[in-house]
């Protein structure tokens, strides 16, 4: 069986935890990651050096490790959670890039001083600062979902939308007065309407 190394408040493990049940695939997973179970132990680095969740095992005993990786790999080797039409697969591999490098690095200190309560994380300046960059991200998926297509792609849901619909979830789950940004609700409710995105963004975990 599929195994899944890593805790479910990690957006990272919560997006591979989605992928395999849309995949109706059967997984176990096991807790890893601090604070319940420190990943920088030879046990765990032997599997992902950098000592961070998720560790991804296959039932081919493949190990695998960074998440968008992991769910590329589902993608292929399982079913069809990219699209095959080549625009739309295109589209699909911008936005799960632009997550990881676009959308998500602003919001760090912003979600450790608001969320997570990090002791050094206390700075007014910066967490306006972490909140109006995330902000500008967050208008720029605005402005595509505003488009009208059901899924960011187009018609077809796929490994972009988890990805996405994680990111709005922490988005919409930080205790700040973010900007309303209808299209991006409207998407992410649509979202939560699928099983497993329903599971996964739940309103107990940021």
């Amino acid at each position: 069986m599929v195994r899944v190394l890593g805790r479910v408040t990690s957006i990272n493990v919560r997006k591979v935890l989605w992928a395999l049940e849309e995949l109706d695939e059967s997984y176990d997973r096991e807790d890893w990651g601090l604070p319940i179970r420190d990943p920088k132990v030879p046990e765990f680095l032997a599997l992902n050096p950098n000592g961070q969740v998720p560790a991804f095992i296959d039932d081919d005993g493949l190990v695998l490790w960074e998440s968008n990786a992991v769910l590329l790999y589902l993608a292929k080797s399982r079913s069809a959670l990219m699209p095959v039409d080549n625009h739309a697969h295109a589209r699909a591999l911008q936005w799960l890039i632009w997550q990881a490098t676009e959308l998500n690095p602003p919001w760090g200190y912003a979600l450790n001083a608001l969320a997570r309560k990090t002791p050094g994380y206390d700075d007014p300046a910066k967490i306006a600062e972490s909140i109006a960059r995330w902000t500008d991200r967050m208008e720029i998926l605005e402005a595509e979902l505003a488009k009208g297509n059901t899924f960011i792609a187009g018609d077809s849901f796929s490994l972009a939308d988890i990805v996405l619909g994680l990111s709005i979830h922490r988005w919409l789950r930080t205790p700040f007065e973010g900007k309303p940004l209808p299209a991006v609700e409207a998407y992410y409710a649509r979202l939560r309407q699928r099983p497993a995105g329903a599971r996964w963004m739940p309103d107990d975990i940021v």
